[in-house]
C-alpha cells in the first residue's frame, strides 16, 4: 500500500540541487550493469511510463512509504511511522544523500573495482533527472581512477546529457520503441530527441553501448528490431546488448498500490531471443545478452 505519491516530472524542467541527490538503493556486487564488479546507485524519479518497468519504486521523484503486510503486527493504534514501527512493516523508499556521503559509501567497494576492472554505475529511474549531481559525482570518482557508467534512455536536453556522458567510461543507452508516435504515446519518450542525442554522443567519441529490452507486444518484433539495427548502422556502432523481459519486478507493484499490467506476459522464448541475435549478427553486430 502506498501512502504518498507524486506526478512525474520531466527531465526538461526538474530543478535539482547539484550537491544533494535523491536515491532509493545502492546495490553492491552487480555483474549486469557494466564491466566487472559494480556498485549501482539507483536515482529516484523517471519521466517515462514503460509498462514493463522492473523498478516501479523509481518512478516517483518523491520519498514514499510502503507497508509490508507480511511483517505487520496489526498494532492498535497503528502509528503508520517508519521510525516507530516495531516490526519494520513500514518502509521508506528514497532518501537524500550528499556528494560527500555517496562518495564515502561507494568507495568502500574500491578494492572490488580494482580487482575486477569494475566500477560505479548510475541507474534509476532516470539519472538525467538529477544530472547536475550525477555529473559532479562522477567527476569525483574519476579522480580515484574508478570506472564510471550510466544507464539512460537519453531523453533529455543535450545540455543535461552531454556533460554527464563526458564523465563516463560507458554510457549504457536504451533504445526501445523505434516508432516515434508509439514511443510518445505508449512510453512518453521523445524518440527524435533520443536518436539525435545518441548520434551526438557517438560523434563526441563517447563509448556508447546500445541496449534493447526485448518486450513481447512492444519492442520484440521484427519491424522494431530492423529499425534498431538500421539506426545503429547509421551511427557506426557495431555492438548491441539485448535485455529479455522478465517478471522480477512484478511483486513490487501491489506493494506500491499499482497494477502490474504485464502479469500475463511470458518472458521471450530462447528461440525468440536467438532470432534477434541472428538478425543482428547477420547485419554485422556483436551481440551480448544481458549486461
Amino acid at each position: 500500500m502506498i501512502l504518498s505519491a507524486a506526478p512525474r516530472i520531466s527531465c526538461d524542467v526538474m530543478d535539482t540541487r547539484a550537491d544533494v541527490a535523491r536515491i532509493f538503493n545502492i546495490q553492491r556486487y552487480s555483474l549486469n550493469d557494466g564491466r566487472g564488479i559494480r556498485t549501482v546507485v539507483f536515482f529516484k524519479g523517471c519521466p517515462h511510463f514503460c509498462p514493463w518497468c522492473a523498478n516501479p519504486e523509481s518512478i516517483s521523484p518523491r520519498i514514499e512509504t510502503v507497508r509490508r503486510t507480511s511483517k505487520c503486527l496489526n498494532c492498535t493504534p497503528c502509528e503508520r511511522d517508519v521510525d516507530e514501527c516495531p516490526s519494520g512493516a513500514f518502509e521508506r523508499i528514497g532518501r537524500d544523500i550528499t556528494l560527500d556521503e555517496l562518495e564515502a559509501d561507494v568507495m568502500k567497494d574500491d578494492v572490488f573495482f580494482r580487482a575486477s576492472g569494475g566500477g560505479v554505475t548510475l541507474s534509476g529511474g532516470e539519472v538525467l533527472m538529477q544530472a547536475p549531481f550525477a555529473t559532479q559525482f562522477l567527476q569525483r570518482l574519476r579522480r580515484y581512477g574508478v570506472h564510471t557508467a550510466i544507464e539512460t534512455a537519453g531523453d533529455a536536453p543535450l545540455s543535461r546529457l552531454l556533460p554527464l556522458a563526458r564523465q563516463c567510461d560507458e554510457v549504457l543507452f536504451d533504445l526501445k520503441l523505434m516508432d516515434a508516435e508509439k514511443a510518445s504515446e505508449l512510453l512518453g519518450i521523445n524518440l527524435p530527441r533520443v536518436q539525435e542525442n545518441f548520434l551526438q554522443l557517438v560523434a563526441e567519441g563517447i563509448n556508447v553501448i546500445p541496449r534493447v529490452p526485448l518486450i513481447p507486444g512492444f519492442t520484440l518484433s521484427k519491424t522494431n528490431i530492423d529499425r534498431v539495427l538500421a539506426f545503429l548502422l547509421r551511427s557506426g556502432i557495431r555492438q548491441l546488448h539485448v535485455l529479455p523481459f522478465h517478471q522480477f519486478g512484478g511483486p513490487k507493484y501491489p506493494l506500491l498500490g499499482r497494477t502490474w499490467t504485464m502479469s500475463a506476459v511470458a518472458p521471450p522464448e530462447d528461440d525468440e531471443v536467438d532470432l534477434v541475435r541472428r538478425m543482428a549478427e547477420a547485419a554485422g553486430f556483436q551481440v551480448t545478452t544481458g549486461g
